[in-house]
């Protein structure tokens, strides 16, 4: 293949060829089909294990505790793998994605590099495409490999969306995780085939797709309106990792709210209007960079119209709204001029679920992630200025909290709210005989 657009950074430059490359779970759905979208042109690549108490462990050993949860985490996991039988520097790459902005996370590459170095294993390849041009620069598959890359993202998130609209509501504990497993494996599979047309691929994941919908949708359950709706926001990798913030979606489902997670493609969105910004402000707007990104961003929104289509009904009540709607809501308290990042489309989305109907707002972030330390500064004003919806912040650094306390009162703010609201929600078709 010889893709490798930043190697280990000072030395020579690294390739993909005839090594393993390890995708960590930020979304264990969205990593499955990242991997798979991988091995489609010819790279051998397969998922980062789960983490646990070793991962702390391994993390905790080479960072200072300053950094950011899902730093330590990725690092872990990533000395986990140094740590297996046959392990061969040579032979191993790790992905590790960059991105400009105010968050840490663009550290964390030359920052496991650099511990690579240290612990003897600088032949290790930490492989990292950067925001700041889109993520290309991948070699000589780019353009099939990052559009098989997101169509198996926005898929994943649809799963993920179907996964949580359904398992607060299934009659038999277990059911709908077990659809959710099945439903990813089908879209992992039509993913990893090599060499198959772009129009032959979408149809299939459409295909598989329709499949899955149909299983969610036989799942055993019993919806009832009465069951609070609860946004969750906040920075990307805690929040949809659910070992870095000790499984809160599950807790809120237990104590009897549902949950709708900010997607992993929000951000993409976010990093194409990025881009585009970055060529207006460089005086490239009228240029052929500028044309590619836009074709490109069509392109993207074509293919994740294609994948939602079977979901319409399902999804009633549901909608994601577009990056620019997140920046207009988000304008009068963190406005995208001068913020950045995460920070905005946590604030914009807040508010978005408020419109949509939602019962409160979590925000789930790592103990001192800046985006989350500046968006907890904002949603009291956020909250007073729409009718007081309950929005909590949620920090996690690794260590036991008492998260079951904290969930349960937050959905009897929840409720309280719900009784009062102003804004009425939206239900989708299997909702329409619930009390």
């Amino acid at each position: 293949m010889g893709i490798g657009p930043r190697g280990n950074g000072g030395g020579k430059k690294k390739s993909l060829k005839g090594r393993k490359l390890y995708v960590p779970q930020m979304s264990y759905g969205g990593a499955v089909a990242f991997a798979a979208a991988f091995r489609s042109v010819g790279i051998d690549t397969v998922v980062c294990p789960d983490s646990d108490h070793r991962t702390l462990e391994l993390g905790g050993r080479h960072t200072s505790g300053e950094e950011c949860l899902p730093a330590r985490v990725t690092l872990g996991n990533f000395l986990k793998i140094t740590e297996q039988p046959g392990f061969s520097p040579e032979k191993t790459a790790f992905f590790m994605p960059t991105a400009d902005g105010p968050c840490r996370f663009g550290q964390y590459s030359p920052y496991i590099r650099k511990v690579m170095r240290d612990i003897g294993l600088e032949e290790v390849l930490v492989f990292s495409p950067t925001s700041r041009d889109g993520y290309e620069g991948m070699g000589e598959h780019v353009n099939e490999l990052m559009r098989t890359a997101l169509r198996g993202l926005i898929s994943a998130d649809i799963l993920r969306k179907m996964l949580h609209r359904t398992r607060p509501y299934e009659l038999n504990a277990g059911d709908t995780d077990r659809v959710h497993a099945a439903a990813l494996e089908a879209v992992e599979k039509v993913l990893e085939v090599p060499g198959v047309p772009s129009g032959k691929r979408l149809k299939r994941l459409v295909e598989a797709l329709t499949r899955a919908r149909d299983s969610f949708r036989s799942v055993p359950a019993s919806y009832d309106r009465r069951r609070p709706l609860i946004g969750v926001v906040g920075e990307i990798f805690c929040r949809l990792t659910p070992f870095t913030n000790d499984y809160t979606i599950r807790k809120v489902e237990e104590f009897g709210g549902e949950c709708t997670l900010a997607h992993i493609v929000e951000w993409v969105w976010y990093t194409n209007l990025e881009q585009q910004k970055r060529l207006h402000h460089e005086g490239r707007a009228f240029s052929m960079a500028m044309l590619g990104a836009k074709i490109k961003n069509y392109i993207q929104r074509s293919d994740e119209h294609r994948l939602y289509a079977p979901f319409e009904e399902d999804f009633t009540g549901y909608e994601e709204p577009e990056v620019g709607r997140l920046f207009d809501y988000s304008e009068p308290y963190l406005p995208q001029r001068g913020s950045l990042g995460e920070m905005v489309l946590s604030a914009g989305k807040a508010i978005f679920h408020y419109h949509q109907g939602c019962d409160g707002v979590i925000d789930i972030s790592p103990f001192t992630c800046m985006n989350g330390i500046v968006t907890e500064a904002v949603y009291p004003k956020i909250s007073r200025d729409h009718d007081h919806i309950p929005m909590r912040n949620f920090f996690f650094d690794g260590t036991q909290t008492d998260l079951d306390r904290d969930v349960s009162i937050f959905i009897e703010l929840a409720r309280t709210y719900q009784a009062r609201k102003k804004k009425a929600r939206v239900y989708p078709f299997n909702f329409a005989s619930a009390s």
